[in-house]
């Protein structure tokens, strides 16, 4: 995940344009990671030193990188830190925004950020973690600092910023440390981003309950336009997710993911909240001792397709597996409460019961097995996930922390299988020319084929963790894992 520069602007980037760049964290506002313009993606290739095969360029990164690289204009973008420094005069512990030519791979220019200097809200080393976005000639992120930041996206000169720490008060934070993480939503002449704000690190309460957790910034000047504290004094942990759009009969909605849990809709110019949903049982509790617990939170970003909106909840990879919560809502419906709460009745997630008849539910996929199954067994259907989901030709390919790829009918939540991918996932699935491509916390990169059956995936070892979502843009696949991007080509 080239989009035509003016189809951006006009637009909004909610729907895939007919070029083949891939300029935002899930390619266009919908967050979809389904990219149906590219074509001959490789899927046999080596990056092992001495055996590659397929790579046309590969770039050092520094010593993380936690974020999808982007591509926009010519340009690849991607945030790191400062252990491999491409400019030997900068030093130390930084945050780094690295711009590399897409045709080469050469370094063009990076913007700095010096650290806070506080682990519990800028934890040591991990670089800038926000995958950018591109609008135009314009580069939107969020800093190490916990600053919304607009650059010129030919030359890296900062034209704006906004420190959300100084300016408005947001405490980022969580319960094992944080930095400061968002993809900025750009939606004609704003930018929406998921502030960081979170609890405090020694007592596991919001440090800054009043300050705002969603917020909506002008494009061209930085200026605030409106914001929420919503959670506010409910937020579990961090807020690292990012922002998404659906289009609803012509209007479109702004979707925050919440520390909470719950997912909101925005009208984006007013800021009138629309719905809500509560993404947890009822009857769920939230402890923060590591493998506790059943209330989870939103890391995953949410995705629009045709009205619809698919999220799931999870944690923070160190709270460890637990269960989790697959959802399908229905944008379009009208809350008949003067809280404007979508959420079904109880613990019902019948979408056909007389209970929810003015719920959102679409479907729901997840929760404990009942009864309990044999010692060994898994004891959910769905674990927690981090990942955003791929939607795609009816159906959606849905990973979990634990290790789990899920296929599922879009139209039902009904799964059509699941595979074991033998390690941890943090990354996204990408759907991209009738395949499936999956990144391992172990290193692998699983290609599946697409489709409503299981099938024995290839597997290409990339050598390190892979974390951010593999991407394909203008006939090459870019994989990220922490330490060097890849540019394949195959040939």
């Amino acid at each position: 995940m080239k989009f035509a520069l003016a189809w951006l602007l006009a637009a909004s980037a909610l729907v895939l344009g007919a070029d083949s760049d891939w300029p935002m964290f899930g390619g266009t506002g919908a967050r979809n990671f389904a990219n149906t313009v590219e074509k001959n993606i490789p899927d046999h290739f080596s990056v092992t030193k001495g055996k590659e095969k397929g790579v046309k360029w590969k770039a050092v990164l520094g010593g993380n990188a936690f974020g999808g690289p982007v591509v926009a204009g010519g340009r690849v973008y991607v945030g790191t830190n400062n252990d491999k420094p491409y400019d030997k005069s900068i030093t130390g512990d930084k945050g780094i925004m690295l711009c590399l030519d897409e045709a080469t791979g050469t370094f063009l220019w990076q913007i700095v950020h010096d650290k806070l200097g506080n682990d519990a809200q800028d934890y040591n080393h991990e670089g800038v973690v926000s995958t950018p976005t591109v609008v135009g000639d314009r580069l939107y992120y969020v800093s190490n600092r916990c600053e919304v930041v607009c650059a010129d996206a030919a030359k890296g000169k900062i034209l704006w910023s906004l420190d959300m720490i100084k300016a408005l008060k947001v405490s980022p934070g969580g319960l094992e440390g944080c930095v400061a993480s968002c993809s900025p939503l750009v939606l004609d002449d704003m930018v929406y981003v998921v502030t960081s704000n979170g609890v405090d690190q020694n007592n596991g309460k919001p440090a800054a309950p009043d300050a705002p957790s969603f917020l909506a910034v002008h494009k061209d000047s930085g200026k605030v336009a409106w914001s929420s504290n919503l959670p506010g004094a409910n937020i579990l942990d961090g807020q690292w997710s990012n922002p998404a759009a659906v289009e609803v009969n012509g209007a479109k909605q702004v979707l925050f993911p919440g520390g909470d849990g719950w997912l909101y809709a925005f009208e984006p110019k007013t800021g009138e909240l629309l719905w809500k949903f509560d993404c947890n049982p009822k009857k769920s509790e939230f402890k923060p001792t590591v493998g506790t617990g059943t209330r989870n939170y939103l890391l995953a970003t949410p995705v629009a397709v045709d009205g619809k909106v698919y999220i799931g909840v999870g944690r923070e990879p160190e709270a460890g597996p637990g269960v989790g919560h697959m959802w399908c809502i229905d944008a379009t419906k009208k809350p008949a409460n003067k809280e404007k709460d979508l959420t079904p009745v109880g613990d019902n997630f019948d979408p056909k019961a007389e209970v929810n008849k003015d719920s959102g539910l679409v479907w729901h996929f997840g929760g404990l097995i009942v009864p309990k199954p044999a010692a060994g067994g898994r004891e959910y259907d769905f674990g927690r996930t981090m990942s955003t989901v791929a939607v795609h030709d009816g159906l959606v390919y849905a990973a979990e922390l634990d290790g789990y790829l899920h296929c599922l009918d879009a139209q039902t939540g009904k799964e059509l299988w699941q595979h074991d991918l033998g390690g941890g996932v943090w990354a996204s699935p990408l759907y991209v020319d009738g395949k499936v491509y999956m990144g391992v916390d172990n290193g692998d990169l699983l290609i599946f084929k697409a489709g409503k059956e299981d099938n024995e995936p290839i597997k290409i070892e990339i050598g390190s963790s892979l974390k951010g979502p593999p991407i394909a843009a203008n006939g090459i696949l870019f994989v990220n894992n922490g330490v060097m991007l890849y540019a394949i080509s195959g040939k």
